[in-house]
């Protein structure tokens, strides 16, 4: 794993917190907020995990009667979804952790969530692998990203356009995010795409095996059972 790409992903959104919304106000409006709605209509259990809450847009779609958790790597994105958290009365443990490196024990989840995440998490593949690890077996794993185009004149320009959007803005335009849900072993379920030429897509995923239930825990040693 690469600490030093980790800490700048880190240092990165700790500098953009403070705009972060302001910077995505139209996009969010416009579609990104019936995105979110849509994807969580589609969240099942009792336990659920967030990785990459950000500054917490999703909160007002947790699912009332499920134990949420929510995880950042970035202490001053979290700062700003405890406080929205508070605002909207919202329960959800928000925890500052590296979707790289969940502390979590195996199957503690029954769904995953993650919203235009894994364009930032330094290894993509890592932390999805981690997904599938502390999602029980028969459990689900919904993505809402935006993607590298398979276009050839508009895959490259993202490619070349990359570098300075990662600095101004944060996220990777180019992640192949399907590519990288298959190569973490996860069995996609379903693709939809959400933007023209398949830009933003919702995939659905599943972890294989057949259903564990282990105890488990959360990181502040409360159990989750």
């Amino acid at each position: 794993m690469d600490e030093q790409a980790t800490t700048r992903t880190k240092a990165r959104y700790n500098r953009l917190a403070a705009i972060y919304d302001l910077q995505e106000a139209v996009l969010e409006r416009l579609a990104f907020s019936h995105w979110r709605e849509r994807l969580w209509s589609r969240v099942e259990g009792k336990r659920v995990l967030e990785v990459g809450v950000g500054t917490g847009k999703n909160l007002p779609y947790y699912p009332e009667k499920a134990r949420t958790v929510a995880v950042d790597l970035s202490d001053k994105m979290m700062a700003q979804a405890k406080r929205r958290a508070q605002r909207l009365g919202v329960k959800a443990d928000l925890v500052l952790m590296d979707a790289q490196r969940l502390a979590f024990a195996d199957s503690v989840f029954d769904t995953a969530v993650g919203t235009f995440v894994f364009c930032s998490v330094p290894d993509a593949v890592a932390g999805l692998r981690e997904l599938g690890r502390a999602v029980k077996p028969g459990g689900r794993i919904i993505l809402l990203e935006h993607v590298r185009v398979n276009k050839p004149v508009i895959g490259r320009l993202m490619d070349l356009l990359d570098p300075l959007v990662v600095r101004m803005m944060g996220p990777h335009i180019n992640r192949v995010t399907t590519e990288n849900v298959k190569n973490a072993g996860l069995n996609i379920e379903s693709i939809e795409e959400l933007a023209a030429g398949g830009l933003v897509k919702m995939i659905v995923a599943g972890t294989q095996g057949d259903q564990v239930d282990a105890p488990s825990e959360d990181p502040d040693g409360t159990s989750l059972r």
